[in-house]
């Protein structure tokens, strides 16, 4: 059954119960009150009763007991009767004085002795309610000893019309009920509809999101639980969509990895295996054979190469248990002294020149960045002009920035994103000649990613690259990373 059923049936029965309880409370306190209304004047009357028939009967006393019951009720029956209501005397040994006709006619003989026989010296008043048929009675009944012998003075009145007024009033409520049930029900199933609506349309969102229709989003805008769920709902396909691209592209990466990598060791190999197979099985002179020996050498340190960096790609995450205060400074030393002769044997006119300043790091990581990026630089510019890299780093009050600068061949627009993917590479001809394997820009990613800094590339093909590097500030990454070790534990 259906959310929107369900709540239909709910409010209908509960709405059904409500009003049957509540309208039965109200039918049934009113009848109560008017039959209670009704006893109470009966009672009332029947003291009357005995009052006057006391007073009557102590008149004529004298002239015998049958006479005064018959002469005072002669009197007093025009007083008492009225209304509907009937009298009857009775002596106690059951023998009736007056109104025995009309007993016998409604069968209250044994009533009228049951309601005597419970009277006493104490309790001198006593009622009771019969039904005969269709109709009701209250037959009362007062004890009266003004006679030789006690006498039991009873009224019977005629309650049927209470009665009947209350099986009228059920009539029409419950036609008043079944009215009310169904335009309720109605009114209820157009609101269970409405409120249900945005939830089905979810359920049907979510039904079309399942089978792949990723672009579909919930247009949800209320304040409620419901429009707050629907906003919920699209964050997380918002976030299931980026998940499952970021799943897509990292698979499309590994591919390319794998076929990157497949490449790079094919070329080696076919060269290491080629030449020996010539010298294996072809006489060469000893110039070929050196020749050969050279190919041999060389593409086996291209393949050493490419392991190491491969090593390094694989085991950069390291974590920052070695983390330290680095001076920048001596690190800008270690980088002049190691770049000069680069720079001097390419005719490069490059610089070095670094603010004093801290970054919180590992060493050998930072100068290991440094170094693939200059080497990059060295490798982008043209040996035909006038070269020249910088390597910058100022210091700021939102940590330290580091930027390398250079007019080398640049990079097109639409291949600056992929320059840290591994074995990516611009012009793949000039970087297989030059030694390159496209690893050094996806571990110098690695090495700003875990040093908390962010890398940025600005590059105008033909003009030069500016690559921009800016570290966090010293005490507050040594904070932050301290509260992630913590969290973890």
């Amino acid at each position: 059954m259906k959310f929107g059923d369900k709540l239909f049936f709910t409010m209908v029965v509960l709405l059904t119960v409500i009003f049957a309880v509540f309208g039965a409370w109200m039918l049934y306190s009113n009848f109560f009150r008017l039959l209670d209304r009704a006893v109470q004047q009966g009672n009332n009357d029947s003291r009357m009763f005995r009052f006057l028939f006391e007073m009557g009967y102590q008149s004529v006393e004298e002239y015998g007991d049958e006479y005064a019951v018959k002469s005072t009720m002669e009197n007093i029956s025009g007083s008492v009767e009225k209304g509907g209501s009937r009298c009857f005397v009775l002596q106690d040994n059951g023998g009736y004085l007056y109104g025995r006709d009309y007993v016998l006619s409604k069968n209250f003989e044994e009533e009228v002795e049951e309601l005597a026989d419970s009277l006493d010296d104490d309790d001198t008043y006593g009622y009771c309610i019969r039904n005969v048929g269709d109709e009701y009675y209250m037959l009362t009944a007062a004890l009266s000893d003004v006679a030789k012998e006690p006498v039991y003075l009873g009224t019977c009145w005629d309650f049927t019309s209470i009665y009947e007024d209350r099986a009228e009033l059920l009539k029409q409520y419950r036609i008043a009920l079944i009215c009310l049930m169904t335009l309720g029900g109605f009114v209820i199933y157009v609101l269970s509809r409405y409120i249900t609506r945005p939830i089905t349309s979810l359920d049907k969102l979510a039904g079309r999101i399942a089978d792949g229709n990723y672009e579909f989003r919930s247009h949800n805008k209320s304040r409620d639980e419901v429009g707050s769920l629907a906003r919920s709902f699209n964050r997380m396909t918002d976030r299931l969509v980026d998940q499952m691209e970021a799943k897509s592209r990292e698979a499309k990466q590994k591919e390319d990895f794998t076929a990157a990598f497949a490449h790079e060791l094919k070329t080696p190999l076919t060269s290491i295996i080629g030449y020996a197979d010539m010298l294996n099985s072809i006489d060469l002179s000893e110039a070929e054979r050196r020749e050969a020996y050279f190919y041999i050498y060389g593409q086996g340190k291209r393949l050493e190469s490419l392991s190491h960096k491969l090593l390094d790609l694989v085991s950069i995450d390291r974590g920052t248990e070695s983390f330290r205060i680095v001076n920048v400074k001596h690190m800008e030393e270690n980088i002049r002294a190691t770049m000069r002769p680069v720079w001097k044997s390419r005719n490069i006119r490059g610089r070095v020149n670094m603010d004093k300043g801290t970054i919180y790091g590992d060493e050998e990581l930072l100068l290991s960045l440094f170094y693939n990026l200059l080497d990059n630089a060295v490798k982008a510019v043209a040996e035909e002009r006038e070269s020249f890299i910088l390597l910058k780093g100022t210091a700021r009050k939102d940590g330290y920035e580091v930027k390398v600068v250079d007019n080398g061949r640049g990079i097109p627009k639409d291949e600056i994103g992929r320059i840290t993917e591994a074995f990516y590479m611009v012009d793949k001809s000039r970087s297989r000649r030059e030694g390159g394997a496209g690893i050094g820009m996806a571990l110098c990613q690695k090495i700003v990613e875990i040093h908390g800094a962010e890398l940025k590339i600005d590059s105008n093909l033909g003009e030069g690259t500016v690559i921009q590097i800016c570290f966090p500030p010293s005490q507050e990454f040594m904070e932050s990373q301290k509260g992630a070790d913590e969290e973890e534990e």
